[in-house]
């Protein structure tokens, strides 16, 4: 009997382990990681009309077709290991400064910017 006790014990505290690790990344709040972090050349609405964002030629995520033209994986990558072009940095790598649930809540945001 203390062994089947032993294993709803641990089976119970595994449990809610997991929601907690759930909610947390629910917790994550994804628009205030975009305005702290992109707004400032994605512009607010992932449109990329800022003074930066034109300089550069950041993509329209408002547009379907560049929607349509990125994976979530390649959103992923391009927001850790950030845009360089011919060694000049146009974007820089967000891996040490996001945790890994932000950049993954960053996906499905950008996703919400198309029209």
């Amino acid at each position: 009997m203390k062994t089947i006790r032993i294993s709803l014990l641990g089976l119970t505290a595994l449990a809610f382990s997991s929601l907690n690790l759930l909610a947390d990344s629910e917790a994550i709040d994804a628009t205030a990681v975009w305005k702290a972090n992109c707004k400032k050349c994605h512009a607010e609405d992932g449109s990329g009309a800022t003074k930066i964002g034109q300089k550069l030629g950041i993509k329209d995520y408002t547009d379907a077709n560049v929607q349509a033209s990125m994976t979530d994986e390649e959103i992923v990558k391009t927001t850790k290991e950030g845009v360089f072009d011919g060694g000049k940095k146009k974007m820089p790598p967000y891996a040490e400064k996001l945790s890994e649930e932000e950049i993954q809540a960053m996906v499905p945001l950008i996703r919400s910017f198309a029209k």
